[in-house]
């Protein structure tokens, strides 16, 4: 199981950083999450289309129209797009993780180039 952090699970929170730059489908959500996160997160299909139905569900992502036209055999690709109130969660949680830091680093004397 992923970590929480604060209200998202790690994954919740990669899956809405990947979407704050634009509509995606599953498969580059997957490959963004694996990217950004430099490969630590490596989610499976089932884990990544239960926490966009959770986002989904939330209010935080939303379907969206598809945005490339390049054809993909079988059924055709769902694109998920963050929300307005996705973009606020995620930028809220992005400023409690950088303060998390900001604190960690000064009391393990990092801030002062101390080791």
């Amino acid at each position: 199981m992923a970590a929480k952090v604060a209200g998202f699970s790690t994954l919740e929170y990669h899956v809405l950083l990947a979407l704050a730059g634009g509509p995606l489908h599953g498969y580059a959500i997957k490959d963004a999450v694996a990217d950004e996160s430099s490969g630590t997160l490596t989610p499976r299909a089932g884990s990544l289309y239960r926490v966009i139905a959770r986002l989904l569900t939330s209010g935080l992502v939303a379907d969206a129209d598809a945005v490339d036209s390049e054809r993909h055999p079988g059924h055709p690709r769902k694109y998920y797009d963050l929300t307005a109130r996705g973009r606020g969660a995620l930028a809220a949680e992005t400023s409690r993780l950088k303060h998390a830091a900001a604190m960690a680093e000064k009391r393990l004397g990092i801030a002062q180039g101390r080791s």
